[in-house]
């Protein structure tokens, strides 16, 4: 295992240690033995530059279950090391963040342990190069964001954002998984950059529009595209640190990563290019457009993050059209892509500054309500000098590193319109349109940022907390990135050789020159629509109050969210009552249900299909089989008869000795050993419970109850025999006993074969039935200390209200 590995690994590492540190230190902040986490690796990537500038990628294989095509494989090249600089550079920023913001009362160790979860599952999903490593590290992501995002789980809205966003990424994930095992399929391999290698076979594949559609799913979901936008504006209910992390480097980047990481493969269809620039272009218009009518300034911060993102999708679907071309044609589609790697950097800057500050905002003052604001530019000068820097890069004015980036979405949105392919050059007049709408929303919502929080009256009388500004160590890390906003707006070229050139050379196929950005190219159409998104975005913030009461009648019926809560609440409400139909509590009707479905089931298919029941194979029966049958048939036969539970026990006992009897005959006598212990156990449980039970009448049951009872019971126990009979005569393999007979000891080292198979040949089936029953130990050991700590609570207040009388 190499260095690599271990840095992916380390987050995780720690996220299992930290806890113990906090209840070992809680006089000193815990972030401050977790900031060296990512300083570490964020230092560490760094080094990776060198290689990457050169082209080289560097892929570093270790053996994990070979056999399942699940080996952990890690590949470094241009795209994953920006990512993983991100992830760990604004980690490192946000970790030194959240020691000012979040006070030691709160649970720091479960905070930490999550954030260092989170940071572990992103890295291990921009760096694996096994689709199946990196299927359970994209889960992971939303499992820790699930428990980030619930941080404050005595918070309703923090609940409900959390379960939003799991179940919304989890069925993304789920579609995901599909698609990597059609490419998997197509390609008979697990390696991503191998299925890259090899992309003429997925693209001549059946497979390859569903695998394509799947892919698209997991992407949109995880970087909330429309419509599966709605879980990102509910996860603002986490801290800011959080959030801060969430929105600026981590899980909704993921899908982007996976669409720059996938375009190699599906950009040579139509479908592809359409459907991401499209997706792209609808979800920057539409988010932008509900961004400006949100009171709370987190959000209008989700909603931005939402559109920004739809930016950066539609760029990466702009830039697929590259590799319909060759030579500089292609190239001049390519610089799409350079467009959205500088974007994805930018919006990383100024996306993680903007929630920061509102956090301090929301420390200092006690709101982020936007009607409450206001006037806090005296008071607040250094976080508005923060804000105004990025929050004017986001909006896309000179000279910060937002107006680059954005400058070079409009050339390509335009430059788009030229392409003779896939009817771009006619309908796809429509895409700059929509770019260009999207962009002055953009501009009013980041502009009125500004002027909600520190322009006109301070209105103290509304504030719970008396404003003022932020310490020193909340303002250090948006101050870092406000002055990397200045310093790549002034100076983009330190890292376009170095950064930007190989991711984008990761995803195209054509090595471009390498990538120049200028405050003005000359009076191109791209100058003029920016010229046009200030103007009419100008005009639009001047007459806001009158044009935002439209964007207020929108019937809530017409919205996503709408729709989600309530096929929530009605599949939960029909299947409830679905469920009561036959879930009635009386466990006979529960197996009258089972077992008539067996029988019906299996009835259909053996008409469907009938299948020959074989007895040449069929051994000889012994004298002592028959007797040991008779006497199952008839201790069987007394039980039902009998009228007293005693001799029913006996008599089910009696049938368990009987078999037991037959293991002992059959060579097998430590499951004979087995069953002679379970029947004793069973014997004595049986009669300590029934001896507690009432005295309850169970002979007055009618005619037809018997009667259902008998017909139900013979033909289950004729289907079972039938199954039996037709696995016995019909077998198309060799049994796999005579394979354990040869190797229980020369493989396992074991002389009882039961027990090797369930511990050697069998051990993960085995392990992981251990950990379901560890898993529901836990839930009940939880649930009694609930209820235990519930009934202590209510007998203190029974307590103190008799003290007060």
């Amino acid at each position: 295992m190499s260095l690599l590995h271990i840095a992916v690994l380390l987050p995780l590492i720690f996220a299992l240690i930290i806890p113990f540190v906090y209840r070992l230190h809680k006089r000193i902040h815990l972030g401050w033995f977790v900031l060296p986490i990512p300083l570490v690796l964020f230092i560490y990537f760094i080094s990776y530059i060198k290689t990457t500038m050169s082209g080289d990628a560097v892929l570093l294989k270790a053996s994990w279950m070979p056999k399942f095509g699940m080996n952990y494989d890690l590949y470094i090249d241009g795209l994953s090391l920006l990512f993983s600089l991100l992830i760990t550079g604004i980690g490192t920023l946000v970790v030194l963040y959240s020691i000012s913001y979040l006070s030691r009362k709160e649970q720091l160790g479960n905070f930490y342990c999550y954030l260092l979860l989170f940071m572990g599952a992103m890295l291990g999903v921009v760096l694996s190069d096994n689709i199946i490593v990196l299927y359970l590290f994209w889960e992971l992501t939303s499992f820790s964001s699930f428990l980030l995002i619930s941080f404050w789980r005595d918070n309703s809205a923090s609940i409900y954002g959390a379960q939003k966003s799991m179940l919304v990424t989890v069925l993304g994930g789920l579609c995901l998984l599909g698609g990597l095992i059609l490419l998997s399929t197509a390609t008979n391999t697990t390696s991503i950059h191998e299925m890259i290698a090899n992309a003429d076979n997925i693209q001549t594949s059946p497979y390859f529009i569903l695998s394509m559609v799947l892919v698209l799913i997991g992407a949109m979901t995880k970087s909330a595209q429309f419509p599966f936008y709605i879980w990102l504006p509910d996860a603002m209910e986490a801290p800011t640190p959080v959030s801060a992390y969430l929105h600026s480097a981590t899980m909704v980047k993921a899908g982007l990563y996976l669409v720059a990481r996938m375009t190699p493969i599906f950009a040579v269809s139509q479908g592809w290019v359409w459907a991401v620039t499209i997706i792209g272009l609808v979800t920057l218009f539409w988010a932008s457009l509900n961004a400006t009518k949100q009171q709370d300034l987190k959000g209008i911060l989700a909603f931005s993050t939402v559109s920004q993102l739809g930016m950066i999708m539609s760029m990466l679907g702009i830039g697929a059209v590259s590799y319909h071309f060759e030579g500089s044609d292609s190239q001049i589609y390519s610089a799409a892509f350079t467009a959205a790697i500088f974007h994805l950097i930018n919006h990383a800057t100024f996306k993680g500054a903007l929630f920061m500050i509102t956090g301090a905002v929301d420390h200092s003052t006690g709101t982020r309500d936007v009607k409450k604001l206001g006037g806090l530019v005296t008071i607040m000068p250094i976080s508005f000098t923060i804000t105004l820097i990025t929050a004017l890069s986001m909006a896309g004015i000179p000279p910060f590193n937002g107006f680059l980036s954005k400058e070079s979405f409009l050339e390509s949105v335009i430059e788009i319109t030229h392409v003779n392919l896939y009817n771009l050059n006619s309908i796809g007049i429509l895409l700059p349109i929509i770019a260009i709408i999207g962009s002055i929303f953009t501009f009013v919502y980041a502009v009125r940022f500004i002027g909600q929080i520190f322009l006109g009256s301070y209105n103290e009388d509304k504030l719970p907390k008396k404003a003022h500004e932020s310490s020193l160590l909340m303002l250090i890390s948006p101050i870092i990135l406000a002055l990397l906003v200045i310093v790549f707006g002034f100076f983009p070229n330190l890292i376009t050789g170095s950064i930007i050139d190989p991711a984008v050379n990761s995803i195209s196929k054509t090595v471009s020159k390498p990538a120049e950005f200028h405050f003005f190219h000359g009076f191109t159409p791209a100058f003029f629509s920016t010229l046009l998104i200030y103007v009419l975005g100008i005009l639009l913030i001047f007459t806001f109050s009158y044009w935002v009461r439209l964007l207020q009648l929108q019937p809530n019926k017409l919205t996503i969210n709408y729709w989600y809560n309530n096929s929530g609440k009605s599949v939960q409400l029909y299947s409830s009552k679905l469920t009561d139909t036959y879930v009635t509590g009386f466990t006979r009707n529960n197996l009258v249900i089972i077992f008539l479905t067996l029988i019906v089931m299996s009835a259909i298919v053996l008409l469907v299909s009938p299948v020959s029941v074989n007895f040449k194979d069929v051994s000889n029966i012994r004298v002592f089989e028959v007797v040991i049958v008779v006497l199952i048939c008839v201790a069987a036969t007394m039980m039902v008869l009998a009228h007293s539970r005693l001799f029913s026990i006996l008599m089910a006992s009696a049938i368990g000795y009987a078999v037991a009897v037959f293991f002992i005959y059959f060579g097998a006598p430590d499951l004979a050993l087995t069953q002679f212990v379970v029947e004793t156990i069973s014997t004595a449980l049986f009669l300590l419970c029934f001896y507690h039970l009432p005295n309850l009448n169970r002979y007055n049951e009618s005619k037809s109850f018997k009667t259902v009872n008998v017909l139900i019971s013979i033909g289950a126990g004729l289907v079972v025999t039938i199954i039996g009979l037709i696995a016995y005569g019909n077998r198309h393999f060799a049994s796999i006993a005579n394979y354990y007979k040869a190797h229980v000891h020369d493989l396992a080292h074991g002389k009882n074969m039961v027990n090797v198979i369930l511990v050697d040949f069998r051990g993960t089936d085995t392990l992981f039935e251990s950990s379901v029953l560890g898993i529901a130990g836990l839930g009940v050991y939880t649930m009694i200390k609930l209820r235990s700590k519930k009934n202590t609570s209510i007998k203190g207040g029974n307590n103190n209200e008799q003290t007060e009388k």
